[in-house]
């Protein structure tokens, strides 16, 4: 019985032609499950839930209008899956709009003076990712605006219900079983994490010390 065809995750499968230079960029998930692992902070847990979200929006929106990719989807087989609005797009305006509303707002770099350049980053790294599927073929220009336009949108909404709505029940998840029990805690109340958590140390390492004389 022969195997049945595999259909590739089209958040992440790219293809391009060998010696291009220009891979497109995007963020993965994955580094907000690092996050969470090492730092266990509520922000980032519904900054990750927001781009997820996001991604559902955009497939029912796909679903829904089923607008095909350009021509050249036949040399990328793609061309089974539709095209507006592109879900890269949407995904980096969504990370680079909320990122820059935290930093605005001094959630969790309140101590940053060049806030403008911490910015730089994500909103560059939309852009070039903007620019990619088209150069690559895999969207057309009004694709991928429509994804830059809903998710500046999705991302500027989901900063609103975090902070206004959700941000209310961040002390009772910390005091909550599953917040016990993985250490989730919040600490955009504190204006510098890294002073805070140095300052901390180094009192308890004192302190083992001295307990040891």
């Amino acid at each position: 019985m022969p195997n049945p065809p595999l259909k590739a995750v089209t958040l992440t499968h790219v293809r391009y032609q060998k010696g291009d230079r220009l891979v497109p960029v995007f963020i993965s998930l994955g580094g907000f499950f690092t996050h969470f692992v090492f730092r266990r902070e509520l922000h980032c847990m519904f900054f990750a839930l927001g781009l997820i979200i996001s991604q559902f929006i955009n497939e029912i929106i796909k679903t829904s209008v089923q607008q095909a990719r350009p021509e050249t989807c036949a040399l990328l087989e793609m061309c089974d899956s539709h095209g507006w609005p592109s879900s890269h797009s949407q995904y980096m305006f969504f990370f680079a709009v909320y990122f820059t509303l935290l930093t605005v707002e001094g959630i969790g770099l309140s101590q940053v003076k060049n806030k403008w350049a911490v910015n730089f980053c994500p909103w560059s790294l939309a852009v070039l990712t903007m620019f990619s599927r088209v150069y690559l073929g895999y969207h057309t220009v009004a694709q991928v605006f429509a994804g830059a336009v809903l998710g500046i949108f999705l991302g500027a909404c989901w900063f609103w219900v975090v902070n206004n709505v959700i941000y209310e029940y961040f002390p009772v998840i910390e005091e909550s079983k599953f917040g016990r029990m993985f250490y989730v805690k919040d600490t955009s109340h504190i204006k510098n994490v890294l002073k805070f958590e140095y300052d901390n140390a180094r009192a308890a390492r004192k302190n083992m010390a001295d307990k040891a004389n």
